[in-house]
């Protein structure tokens, strides 16, 4: 599905055809706006701007897959932020269902912040 998606967006754009964002491309833009209102309680910036967030997957039904990680493995929040993150996706209209799976690897660091995020905390 995402292949042939990618494919179609892409010979439009070589036919000279303006790629309109599809209703996907729509979808993510309201999950990525949701995701932004999860906050880690120790850090005063948002998840998405921290870069805990590896990947949003959403498929032709609308089920929302989404890779995060956190700072640390011991992060003291890491029983209830993918809850969170879930909840706050699964808030989005047009969303059917939303899951979120921890990964480790990559491992976190300052570098996945956004720029935002490092001058709020004074990184920048």
């Amino acid at each position: 599905m995402f292949k042939l998606a990618k494919l179609a967006k892409h010979t439009a754009s070589e036919n000279g055809q303006d790629s309109a964002p599809t209703d996907t491309d729509t979808l993510k833009e309201k999950i990525v706006a949701a995701i932004k209102e999860v906050h880690d309680p120790e850090i005063p910036v948002n998840i998405y701007d921290l870069g805990l967030i590896y990947g949003i997957h959403i498929d032709a039904d609308h089920r929302v897959k989404i890779d995060m990680t956190l700072t640390a493995p011991a992060c003291p929040v890491a029983g209830i932020l993918p809850s969170q993150v879930e909840d706050a996706v699964r808030s989005v209209e047009g969303v059917t269902d939303a899951q979120v799976r921890l990964v480790w690897n990559p491992p976190w660091t300052q570098e996945k912040m956004s720029d935002e995020a490092k001058l709020e905390l004074g990184i920048l």
